[in-house]
């Protein structure tokens, strides 16, 4: 079963060398990290999905290439990491985890079918942390990467308040047409974890201990803890 789950962003700029001398991530990068290091303390294994182009399987022995996210040149050809489980291999780092990990990225707006299924397979493994990455809406401001969208400032309120409050119906119930239309890049991760809170039956403690938007972008983290 999951015993934690961590629920954080996965912006490029949490790879530190890609912001520059002055850090404009810096807490959100910390409150991160905080929240991994704290779950992951005593853990006997971790277990990470991402959003992804793709669902499926990955290789964690696999390097995170930074300059995948950090040019505008063509990626190597050699095999990487995606964008959400590199972040999720420099926060473990970090955080000093040298255990076991399981990598695997769920696509952005991947049907419940599949969400549904993924959760009851991570529910009937053996203990483990999953670490969950995904970013809130892109069109909170006119320079949001996807511009400005109303609809925005509701539906990541939305995933706050069951987040802070371990709302995992509302999660997994959230509308994944209206997702995609606000370019949420953790539609299919928030759906994911409260996916797994309703086969546990909810967790027992929920805290929501970030949630940032300085680039127009809503960006969370957020620990839940399940009952034994």
């Amino acid at each position: 079963m999951i015993t934690t789950a961590v629920l954080c962003p996965h912006p490029p700029l949490l790879l530190r060398e890609l912001g520059g001398v002055r850090d404009p991530v810096e807490a959100l990068r910390t409150g991160a990290a905080n929240a991994v290091r704290a779950a992951t303390a005593d853990a006997a294994r971790v277990v990470v999905v991402g959003g992804h182009d793709v669902t499926g399987s990955w290789d964690a022995a696999l390097p995170v290439d930074v300059r995948r996210f950090g040019t505008t040149h063509a990626p190597p050809p050699r095999p990487a990491l995606p964008l959400s489980l590199g972040v999720a291999t420099r926060l473990l780092d970090t955080a000093g985890w040298t255990g076991a990990v399981g990598m695997s990225t769920v696509a952005w707006h991947e049907t419940g079918e599949t969400v549904d299924a993924l959760a009851r397979e991570l529910a009937d493994a053996g203990d483990a942390v999953l670490l969950v990455l995904g970013d809130g809406s892109t069109r909170r401001g006119d320079k949001a990467p996807g511009y400005l969208d109303e609809r925005a400032f509701g539906f990541d309120d939305r995933v706050a308040d069951a987040l802070a409050s371990g709302d995992a119906a509302t999660l997994a119930g959230l509308d994944a047409g209206l997702a995609e239309e606000l370019m949420v890049l953790g539609d299919a991760a928030f759906r994911l974890l409260g996916a797994v809170g309703r086969v546990q039956e909810g967790p027992e403690a929920a805290t929501l201990t970030c949630r940032e938007d300085p680039f127009g972008v809503s960006y969370f983290v957020a620990t839940w803890t399940f009952r034994p």
